[in-house]
């Protein structure tokens, strides 16, 4: 028996599921011509959705998920991602790389879009199975971990303002797109609301949003690729509000700021 047969047919060669250039004629994606469909078709969301999960969705579905996307950029130095990028225009990095950056800062549990929406996506569809067997809410909250009295969900929760200020855009382009709202969607407002009522935690930006990828039939896994790059326009606007300013200015600190607690000055 030939032990390496499967990488000996790949000795020397690439094979690709996703796409396929042809130089001079056409690019393939996912069995559709970029040239001739997609340029002359699609939104540059649906391509991206397209490479990211292999699914070429209706253009009011990429546009929702484009509204999604304004929602986790926010140019503001304060927040995490943006600070890296920021610190990174103080040190005369180039954007790309302050950006590269801020994306991997991302990867996180705790924030970002791509994990989040993976984790938060995951508890949906095993808490709505579960809630249809006839599990009850109470159930399904007291198996996730507590802190400080709380549940710990990904997407039902924020660190500063208890509402989320972009829930009521994501509803109204809903509506306005004519995509109808699902039963993940109705699932997680109805466990947002029993959340609010016994812990004080609503649902956020990455809960609606991971109820409505679910809704369109996406994966975790989808969820986790679609917004792998979900802050770059942030970052990019935080590394150019720095990139011109005098070295050091991006939080700079005094000598005084910082407090030795080592050993005390010693006479040699």
């Amino acid at each position: 028996m030939n032990e390496t047969k499967y990488w000996d047919h790949r000795n020397h060669q690439i094979f690709s599921q996703v796409g396929h250039w042809q130089g001079g004629i056409d690019v393939n994606i996912h069995n559709f011509s970029l040239m001739n469909d997609l340029m002359k078709n699609a939104s540059l969301m649906q391509v991206h959705l397209l490479n990211a999960t292999g699914k070429y969705v209706e253009k009011k579905v990429a546009d929702w998920i484009e509204i999604n996307f304004m929602g986790l950029s926010y140019p503001d130095s304060r927040i995490w991602c943006n600070q890296i990028s920021a610190y990174a225009a103080d040190t005369n990095s180039t954007s790309v790389a302050a950006v590269s950056a801020a994306i991997l800062s991302t990867d996180s549990r705790a924030y970002g879009g791509s994990q989040t929406s993976y984790s938060c996506m995951k508890f949906l569809a095993s808490s709505y199975h579960r809630f249809t067997e006839g599990e009850t809410f109470s159930s399904i909250i007291s198996a996730e971990k507590i802190k400080n009295g709380k549940p710990i969900i990904v997407g039902f929760a924020r660190p500063i303002d208890r509402d989320d200020e972009r829930l009521k855009p994501y509803e109204l382009m809903q509506q306005k797109l004519g995509i109808e709202e699902g039963h993940y969607l109705r699932f997680a407002k109805e466990l947002s609301e029993y959340l609010d009522n016994h812990y004080s935690l609503t649902i956020n930006s990455g809960g609606y949003a991971s109820a409505f990828l679910l809704d369109q039939a996406f994966t975790p896994t989808d969820g986790y690729n679609i917004k792998a790059y979900a802050v770059a326009s942030g970052a990019v606007a935080c590394h150019r509000n720095l990139a011109s300013t005098a070295p050091n200015s991006f939080l700079p600190l005094k000598c005084s700021d910082v407090e030795y607690t080592g050993k005390a000055i010693r006479r040699l």
